[in-house]
């Protein structure tokens, strides 16, 4: 497992995660002890606590027993990949049951292994090696394709799919979500005067300091279009946005990127609507980002270089 850790390490800037389920705690005790040293284990005994642990710890890998309390193997499996939040995590099963067609029901049903017990620790270690290895590999892949080309940021369909990810998050917990929406003022007229390389330069720069005033990591900045960033802050109240929209907007003043033709400053400066709200089931994160746009559109028409917000009731 060591060049598996190592790489995590690398590329993921954490130890992989792996989330054993079993309703036997001795099974459990196995497994866990195979894979603690290289990997954050967590551990669940029921159908009903393997669903939120995986919704609210998004494991790499799941090790899962067919038979468990409450709710089985099988339909936990089909509840997890029936969820866009857990379905490209990789599930194992590891069982008991040893026919043919228990191994096929378990793969149709999106499992990507199946092992039988009593296990052979050398045989779980190098699959979950494999699968491990594979998860990581694929992530690498769909983290290039959802960053922004020019900036280095996430892209349009990353933010898209994180804003659903976070709203549905803060739903379950009834935590506050806040979306800042950055427009680089006159950036067309700096295009104009300085040139497009300067203007991709200048895209750069912004998104940099933008990134740069993040404080969480799971803070989320991406490039929403043309001149446009957004930022998203799950579990932030109206006045956390709003005081790293002031952070923002003073990096990127702070950049002296001269801008002559600005009507605001000689240098490039942003605005910024800010606006936040704890999600309910009535209505859709499109309300949030009608009110960033709202506010942002209110911060251009009132002078520019501005942070307005709004807190939705």
């Amino acid at each position: 497992m060591e060049h598996i850790l190592e790489s995590w390490l690398l590329h993921a800037n954490r130890r992989p995660k792996i989330l054993i389920a079993d309703d036997q705690p001795t099974n459990i005790r196995v497994l866990y002890e195979l894979f603690r040293d290289e990997c954050d284990v967590f551990m669940a005994t029921s159908g009903t606590q393997t669903i939120q642990i995986c919704r609210a710890e998004l494991p790499d890998l799941i090790l899962l027993d067919v038979v468990m309390d409450d709710i089985d193997g099988h339909e936990v499996c089909r509840r997890l990949k029936a969820d866009p939040l857990t379905g490209a995590i990789p599930i194992i099963f590891v069982t008991s049951q040893n026919q043919e067609a228990d191994e096929v029901i378990a793969l149709g049903l999106g499992a990507v292994d199946f092992i039988t017990k009593p296990i052979n620790p050398v045989i779980v270690r190098a699959r979950v090696r494999t699968h491990l290895t594979l998860k990581l590999q694929g992530d690498l892949l769909r983290a290039s394709a959802l960053l922004d080309g020019l900036t280095g940021v996430a892209n349009r369909r990353k933010f898209d799919e994180d804003v659903q990810t976070d709203w549905r998050q803060c739903l379950r917990e009834s935590a506050p979500l806040s979306l800042i929406l950055i427009d680089i003022d006159y950036f067309k007229l700096y295009n104009d005067r300085y040139g497009h390389q300067a203007g991709d330069n200048c895209l750069k720069l912004v998104a940099r300091a933008l990134f740069e005033a993040l404080r969480r990591p799971y803070d989320k900045l991406a490039r929403y279009g043309g001149e446009e960033f957004a930022c998203l802050l799950p579990k932030t109240e109206v006045a956390g946005a709003s005081a790293m929209a002031e952070r923002m907007l003073t990096r990127v003043s702070e950049l002296h990127v001269e801008h002559l033709g600005s009507d605001v400053d000689q240098v490039v400066t942003i605005s910024l609507g800010v606006a936040s709200m704890v999600p309910t089931p009535s209505v859709t994160p499109e309300l949030l980002l009608k009110a960033a746009d709202q506010q942002l559109y209110e911060a251009k028409r009132t002078g520019r270089a501005r942070v307005c917000t709004l807190t939705i009731p």
